[in-house]
């Protein structure tokens, strides 16, 4: 007699080649547009569900866990970073997490260069004239931003994302120094000709980009404090593709305005899409909307590595990417 297929819940739209395998394999649940579920709604597919597949959208809070039913015994979340659900109260629960890391470290590394070259050769404002035809034609001082080649980078996170914005970072003729919570292997350190901090104050205050690639983590709201972005030189830029929360987001504004930061790029948000106007306002800011893993081949991979992890649990063994609290 065939195993019954384990029932999953999808909480958004998904890759077109993905929905299609994940209804081979399972008794799913898709979703038949990309509004986030209701929190009525999560609880509800948490009942019934014995897998839901959720995304940094999904609040997996505590409460929700507790009213989850008896079926519920993994959460295979969409992405690599878990900040959105409550692990600790999962696994008290007897519920998997698992996650998909290494898929998208390309995608956001690349695109944390594409800021740093937005912002230091002010792409933005060029796009602006171009767009508004506003073009007299060139100008020896029209536009001046700055050369990467030569700056000093610091790297806050030095993981999977880190590593690879250091790669490239050199390619440019970059200066990469780090903080990071353990140190780096020699060998690692020795490839990537980078200098480590202990101390991120003493970093900060020495660089002339900020490049934010750690999770989010109780001990790293706020990480960068107005007390911290103060350390930063007046012709520094900030960026940051990892969590908007790592940023005290008001009091980067702030010092944006006041010209204390040259200029800053952007794909996360404290308040997810609740960016601050005045931010949104100044000209030295460039702001995207959360872009740093949106690549097709991205989105697929993320995908597989579900299907994978929900797999290989259905068949009675630990999912591959499967994340317990001691790993945050």
């Amino acid at each position: 007699m065939p195993k019954p297929k384990l029932s999953v819940v999808v909480t958004r739209r998904l890759p077109e080649a993905v929905e299609t395998r994940l209804s081979e394999l399972f008794d799913v649940k898709l979703r038949d547009n990309d509004v986030p579920m209701s929190r009525n709604d999560l609880v509800a597919a948490m009942k019934s569900a014995d897998v839901l597949i959720p995304t940094v959208t999904d609040e997996i809070d505590s409460t929700l866990i507790g009213q989850a039913g008896d079926r519920l015994k993994l959460i295979a979340n969409y992405g690599a970073g878990v900040d959105h659900i409550d692990v600790s109260t999962a696994r008290q629960r007897g519920i998997l997490v698992s996650n998909t890391p290494g898929v998208l470290t390309d995608d956001t590394a690349d695109m944390t260069m594409a800021l740093m070259l937005a912002v230091l050769r002010r792409m933005p404002e060029g796009l602006t004239v171009m767009q508004s035809d506003a073009w007299d034609g060139w100008a020896p001082t029209a536009f001046l931003g700055g050369r990467v080649g030569g700056r000093r980078l610091g790297i806050l996170g030095m993981g999977r994302i880190g590593q690879a914005v250091a790669r490239r970072a050199a390619a440019f003729g970059m200066q990469v120094h780090y903080h990071n919570r353990r140190r780096l292997r020699p060998e690692i350190e020795d490839a990537l000709e980078a200098t480590y901090w202990e101390s991120l104050d003493q970093m900060v205050a020495r660089m002339d980009v900020v490049s934010v690639n750690c999770p989010a983590t109780p001990s790293t709201f706020h990480l960068m404090n107005a007390r911290r972005l103060k350390l930063m030189k007046p012709e520094a830029v900030l960026v940051n593709t990892s969590r908007g929360e790592v940023i005290d987001e008001n009091a980067l504004t702030r010092m944006l305005r006041a010209g204390e930061i040259a200029g800053a790029g952007l794909d996360v948000y404290e308040r997810g899409a609740g960016v601050n106007p005045r931010l949104r306002a100044l000209e030295n800011v460039v702001l995207l909307p959360h872009m740093g893993s949106a690549t097709r081949e991205g989105r697929v991979e993320m995908g597989e590595k579900v299907i994978i992890n929900i797999k290989t649990f259905d068949d009675g063994h630990r999912p591959p990417d499967q994340v317990v609290p001691s790993m945050l």
